[in-house]
């Protein structure tokens, strides 16, 4: 896969966006019948994660910070990372990344590449989301219940795709299983920031809106 030139690979700066507020979004379509019974849809196969990085600014170096960030990013124009304060990593709450965080796939004795994947609630009901974005050495990999040296896998880090070396595809049957850091992939939701200094110095917060690109 060829680097998105509209995406760089670049975090956004990570004590500001401990501040951030949001999480995330769906859209579903709601129809009340005559009866008062509704009918619902969902419009869309994935969530996509919304941010306010205004939160996060407490001095005029941070807005000095961000106004720069946003800058090079031209606005909306190219993406970037962004760590969501609340869901970054493959463990659960305050808990270590381990090689047995989440269930990748099975092995079928001859894929060598899986997607990074997050499960959300049970396997049944619950919701599978896709990683692009892990961080740099953070990854760790089992197979068949046995932590994988780092030497038999390589992740690229734009894309969640981890590739086991020539001869060592995991054999049939074998729950293949990971542990990350993860970063969200977005974009500036506007081509301003509008700021009254005095404003802000009285604890008027900038907005500064963060939406997630699904890539």
């Amino acid at each position: 896969m060829s680097q998105d030139q509209s995406f760089h690979e670049v975090r956004f700066p990570t004590d500001l966006a401990l501040g951030a507020t949001g999480g995330p979004e769906r859209r579903t379509e709601v129809l009340t019948l005559g009866s008062g019974r509704e009918q619902r849809n969902s419009q869309w196969a994935h969530s996509r994660r919304r941010f306010n990085a205004g939160y996060g600014i407490k001095t005029l170096e941070d807005l000095q910070s961000v106004i720069e960030f946003f800058e090079e990013r031209r606005g909306r124009l190219y993406g970037f990372r962004f760590r969501d304060p609340m869901d970054w990593k493959s463990a659960k709450g305050n808990g270590q990344v381990t090689a047995f965080d989440q269930i990748i796939a099975t092995g079928d004795g001859s894929s060598r590449v899986f997607q990074l994947v997050k499960q959300y609630g049970s396997v049944s009901t619950g919701y599978q989301r896709q990683i692009v974005k892990p961080v740099n050495g953070t990854v760790k990999v089992s197979v068949n219940g046995s932590e994988v040296s780092a030497n038999y896998f390589s992740t690229n880090s734009q894309t969640g795709r981890l590739t086991f070396i020539q001869n060592a595809a995991p054999p049939s049957g074998q729950v293949i299983q990971a542990g990350y850091e993860f970063d969200v992939p977005v974009r500036f939701d506007a081509d301003e920031i509008a700021i009254n200094l005095t404003h802000f110095e009285a604890g008027d917060i900038p907005s500064i809106p963060i939406v997630e690109l699904l890539i």
